[in-house]
């Protein structure tokens, strides 16, 4: 018997977490092994409950809101499916992350969850945190620097062509305001590429 698992996959912006959502959907039910795709009822650039990439593919997943019991969601949902996927995972709460563990445990329902490690500050968000102390596996998705070849740990905020290191973990957006990029270049950005 294969054990279920809770998986976390973080990467910088632009790591591809979204499409890897989507395809994974898609080799399972390829299968017919239903799936359940849940996404943060934060990001709503594409709107509420709709995971969408950067390359143009999006599916329609539910929300998860802070008070949303993710647990009791799957079980209402379809407490059969063959993988719960998560979208956005650093804006979980640790409630949601333990919920996480108890589809694994309980259900024995494999979750994988992907998202960003750190914010623009290099802070991690509180769903990452529990993600990365809860987690059976943790993978990093890898991408590179706006500026070089260099592998993109960190993902920088700018504002009028400025970086910006303080303010508010939460601000939702994409290439317009954040560039995934190296130590190097998070400390030492160069300013003329901003904006561009």
């Amino acid at each position: 018997m294969i054990v279920a698992q809770l998986f976390f996959k973080y990467g910088a912006m632009n790591s591809g977490k979204t499409i890897e959502i989507l395809k994974v959907a898609h080799n399972y039910e390829e299968q017919n092994k239903p799936v359940i795709i849940m996404t943060s009822g934060v990001d709503d650039r594409a709107g509420v409950g709709v995971v969408s990439s950067r390359i143009g593919l999006e599916r329609e997943a539910h929300p998860i809101f802070e008070d949303t019991d993710i647990y009791e969601a799957v079980k209402k949902i379809n407490p059969e499916a063959n993988c719960v996927l998560i979208d956005e995972a650093q804006f979980l709460k640790k409630a949601h992350v333990l919920q996480l563990a108890q589809i694994v445990d309980d259900l024995h329902i494999p979750v994988m969850t992907f998202g960003l490690k750190n914010d623009f500050r290099n802070e991690l968000f509180e769903g990452s945190k529990y993600l990365l102390l809860y987690a059976d596996k943790i993978e990093e998705m890898k991408t590179i620097c706006w500026f070089c070849t260099r592998k993109a740990i960190m993902n920088m905020r700018f504002n009028n062509n400025k970086p910006v290191y303080e303010g508010k973990q939460v601000q939702i957006g994409g290439n317009e305001a954040y560039y995934p990029v190296c130590r190097r270049h998070y400390n030492n950005p160069p300013i003329d590429m901003l904006g561009k």
